[in-house]
């Protein structure tokens, strides 16, 4: 789970709510300081949202980067929609992506976020200036992380949000504050968004040869103790897209929060060849 280490937004991000295609997406964005080089749209991943992404904003602001974080349809502000399908995830994300810079966005997938990225990269390569993949995997979760997935898939529903939040975190602490937006956030997810996203971690298809095809230049990273996708499996899906692994240091799954300025400078060169 990813986790903001601070609710307070630093200078110079806004709060901002985006025309979708289902409704309103709400987002975080911030402009380039001095002269623009590009555009980077962050997708947060399960459970996540926009939050995931404030503090690295500032620093990529600072890199001549405009950015937009958002919460996907059905997550945490974000309006809820008729359709949660992986394809739809996708064209969500290249709608924002062609609103906000007219020569394309580099688009960043943080570990579901990632699935929804490489679905995006397929339906409109053309309209991305690159593909980063953070903390994900080349389709579905393995088998150990399932079994739980497949219990919380039939749970949505019949259990109350907040009790579901409340088990998974048992025995975490954190303090009030980040306690607190963490529930928040958790049941304010529309159901049917959350348990679309979980069975989509179950059976998500491997898409990697295809994402290679479309030739968009692409990073991939992960934290040093990243406890999602194995690492051999992200290590093979880096290899497979013609590139290498960059392993965040100090940081687990959620490099953003957790070691921002490292992910930043693990990041900044791949984007700066390509923008």
């Amino acid at each position: 789970m990813s986790v903001p280490r601070t609710l307070e937004l630093p200078a110079g991000v806004r709060s901002e709510v985006l025309a979708g295609l289902d409704g309103d997406i709400a987002a975080l964005s911030t402009s380039a300081v001095g002269t623009r080089v590009g555009h980077v749209l962050l997708v947060p991943g399960w459970t996540g949202s926009k939050e995931d992404f404030t503090p690295v904003l500032p620093l990529l602001a600072a890199a001549g980067y405009d950015v937009t974080a958002y919460d996907q349809a059905g997550q945490y502000e974000s309006a809820p929609a008729a359709d949660y399908s992986l394809e739809r995830y996708a064209a969500n994300a290249l709608h924002l992506s062609r609103a906000a810079s007219a020569d394309g966005s580099h688009v960043l997938g943080h570990s579901f976020g990632g699935l929804v990225a490489q679905q995006a990269a397929l339906l409109g390569a053309a309209d991305l200036r690159t593909l980063s993949l953070l903390c994900s995997g080349p389709g579905a979760l393995g088998d150990d992380d399932r079994r739980p997935l497949k219990k919380l898939v039939a749970a949505i529903g019949k259990v109350p949000l907040l009790q579901l939040h409340e088990l998974r975190e048992q025995g975490v602490k954190r303090p009030a504050q980040i306690t607190s937006f963490l529930a928040k956030r958790f049941t304010a997810n529309d159901p049917r968004s959350l348990r679309a996203m979980t069975q989509l971690l179950i059976d998500a298809p491997d898409v990697v040869e295809q994402v290679a095809a479309t030739g968009l230049p692409v990073w991939v990273g992960r934290g040093a103790d990243d406890d999602a996708w194995p690492h051999d499996v992200q290590a093979d899906m880096a290899g497979r897209l013609g590139t290498r692994i960059h392993v965040v240091p100090d940081s687990a799954h959620s490099p953003a929060v957790e070691n921002p300025a490292a992910l930043v400078d693990a990041w900044l060169p791949f984007l700066k060849e390509h923008s």
